[in-house]
């Protein structure tokens, strides 16, 4: 079979895939919602969620359509090889060609997401950008995009024209240090973004620092992200490597939690320090970049895959293409099966944690509040589950911290002499 056509099949089942997700998400909205967070929602908010959901579901059947006929035609019309024609021969400008192609077409998406963050987000309350906020973020967005992709396409194209069949090795170490110095860095990528300023002294600062120095972290710092220009929705999040952490809370976040619903959020992520879920997150991505680099070293020695497509010889950018966007793409939800499994199992103990720190109904309450101002859906499909979510349901959650919070009940009452944990 003509590997061209071979490829345009594998395209089309990705997307088939993604649209059928996409419709079960779709009626998902349908199911009932579980007793115990009926009340994250009133009627009239219940609603105007289930108009919002169909919205997005609908705007994000639209917009894998369009991103699949474009990529279709791209392939089919052999658009990659002729717009490498226009570069100078040599390896490195060739594949720059193709990476720059390939970042040029994800621009006709660009009015999707204008549609979605000044239209649907701003319908429903949660969009605060400006037009010039939404177009610098655009522009920022594809200037760090085609650096990253340049920087692996040349990666890619050293590491196998110096080492030759040592490339799957060699390359996957790479890019794993890759990934690893955009993790050390993404404080600095965050600030093109967003404005930091220091959190303001008092109890919540006190709290904070003396929850995370009772197991053993030190705290670069704990900053305050302007999220407020952009959305009304809150989030919360550590960063930084081994003990030294800088947390990182959205202003969104302060102005709508308690302190102790503050407390219950990082209790739960320093949960994941205390089990050393990111240490398990590298090893899979290691296990992801081992891959890649095995699926580098096929496409590659296959020199048979790039005439159907134009090309007279390996270009290491159409390459790329080949093993991100077809092969990896078609083996990724298998491999995202086994991570959002285990990652489901992290965020129960990270819970579990917080209940030990005395927050467990507090964690309830935070959660419950992150649910109703981010809008989240209450009742998703349980395949869709299993096969995309790296968190528990939030029902599934609360119905874990209430069990722990049962047994820790019934523990004090057998050992009085227990002492609490709660950081005060």
């Amino acid at each position: 079979m003509n590997i061209k056509i071979v490829v345009l099949i594998i395209l089309t089942v990705i997307y088939l895939y993604g649209l059928a997700l996409h419709i079960v998400r779709a009626r998902s909205a349908n199911n009932p919602v579980p007793a115990n967070v009926a009340d994250v929602y009133d009627p009239e908010t219940y609603r105007k969620w289930r108009r919002y959901h169909g919205e997005k579901s609908r705007l994000g059947i639209v917009t894998s359509t369009v991103s699949w006929a474009i990529g279709m035609l791209l392939m089919a019309l052999n658009a990659y090889a002729a717009f490498a024609e226009l570069f100078p021969d040599t390896l490195f400008m060739r594949m720059l060609a193709v990476v720059l192609v390939s970042a040029l077409a994800d621009l006709p998406m660009i009015p999707f997401s204008w549609y979605d963050t000044m239209r649907i987000e701003e319908k429903y309350g949660f969009n605060k950008s400006t037009k010039k906020t939404f177009w610098l973020d655009q522009l920022k967005s594809f200037l760090i995009s085609l650096v990253l992709m340049t920087v692996v396409g040349a990666l890619l194209l050293w590491v196998h024209q110096a080492l030759g069949d040592l490339l799957i090795i060699v390359f996957a170490g790479l890019m794993m240090l890759l990934v690893l110095l955009i993790v050390f860095l993404y404080p600095v990528f965050s600030k093109i973004f967003n404005k930091f300023t220091p959190l303001e002294d008092g109890e919540l600062k006190e709290r904070l620092t003396a929850l995370l120095e009772k197991h053993g972290y030190r705290v670069r710092a704990i900053q305050v992200m302007d999220a407020s220009r952009r959305t009304t929705k809150s989030n919360a999040y550590f960063t930084g490597f081994g003990k030294m952490k800088t947390i990182v809370l959205y202003d969104t976040l302060i102005s709508r939690m308690t302190p102790d619903e503050i407390c219950a959020v990082f209790a739960h992520e320093m949960g994941h320090g205390l089990h050393h879920d990111t240490l398990r997150n590298q090893c899979f991505t290691f296990a992801q970049m081992l891959l890649i680099g095995v699926l580098a070293w096929l496409t590659l020695r296959s020199a048979g895959l790039y005439p159907p497509f134009g090309f007279d010889g390996v270009n290491y950018g159409f390459a790329l293409l080949l093993i991100m966007g077809v092969e990896f793409a078609l083996i990724a939800p298998l491999f995202g099966l086994a991570v959002n499994f285990f990652s489901r199992k992290a965020e129960y103990r990270a819970d579990e944690q917080a209940v030990k720190e005395g927050f467990g109904e507090a964690l309830i309450t935070g959660l419950k509040k992150l649910a109703r101002e981010n809008f989240a859906e209450l009742a998703p499909s349980p395949l869709l589950v299993k096969l995309e979510y790296s968190h528990p349901t939030l029902s599934q959650r609360i119905t874990a911290i209430e069990k722990l919070q049962r047994e820790r009940e019934s523990l004090k009452k057998e050992r009085p002499d227990v002492p609490g944990e709660t950081v005060t």
